[in-house]
């Protein structure tokens, strides 16, 4: 998938300029589709040559002008038939942290535990941002409430994936860790690094 989907489904919020469509994905869209707001900037200028949204200029009298965008009907058409479409394939996993975790054996169990626990602050931050999220959208209403009032749910939908995915990325990292704790107490003192040639 492109990241235009991704832009046109954020502008289906409103009007937005490339900053704000930008603290959008940071709390909303992060957590499936990153994005940094040198590529939005494109993309956006990009959707606008295609008529895919539409651009008007604010002026602003102590900051610079700005660009406000607008999704088109004809952005709107192709983004429903691109909601329309199953996805091409199916979700995979490409994290660089598992495959440091697959090479441990043999090096510095406590380097491997200072990145695990780093994930984890990373986890527990994203977290309660996609809690405070939620507590935003759903503005003092109990989840039942927001799910039959609201006109949109799509986000509340994609924030619950993201919370899940933090989520047991947080089990995940108690797990391993506590894993590698139980070892420690457990193995020889002497790693694989410290053997002789002949042993290892």
């Amino acid at each position: 998938m492109s990241l235009k989907y991704a832009v046109l489904a954020a502008l289906l919020e409103g009007e937005a300029s490339g900053y704000e469509l930008s603290k959008t994905f940071d709390v909303s869209l992060a957590n499936f589709w990153p994005a940094t707001p040198q590529q939005l900037y494109r993309e956006l200028e990009r959707l606008a040559q295609d008529g895919l949204v539409q651009a008007r200029t604010v002026e602003q009298e102590r900051r610079p002008n700005k660009r406000m965008f607008t999704l088109t009907e004809a952005g709107r058409t192709e983004l429903d038939a691109f909601a329309a479409e199953p996805p091409k394939r199916p979700t995979a996993i490409r994290d660089e942290l598992l495959i440091k975790i697959q090479a441990m054996d043999g090096g510095d169990p406590e380097i491997t535990r200072a990145l695990i626990e780093e994930r984890r602050g990373w986890a527990r931050g994203k977290l309660d941002r996609y809690r405070r999220v939620r507590e935003g959208l759903l503005a003092g209403r109990t989840e039942d409430e927001f799910l039959h009032t609201s006109d949109r749910v799509g986000p509340y939908l994609t924030l619950m994936a993201g919370i899940a995915f933090e989520e047991e990325n947080l089990r995940w990292c108690e797990r391993a860790l506590a894993i590698l704790g139980q070892r420690r107490h457990t193995t020889s003192p002497r790693t694989r690094r410290d053997l002789p040639a002949s042993e290892r």
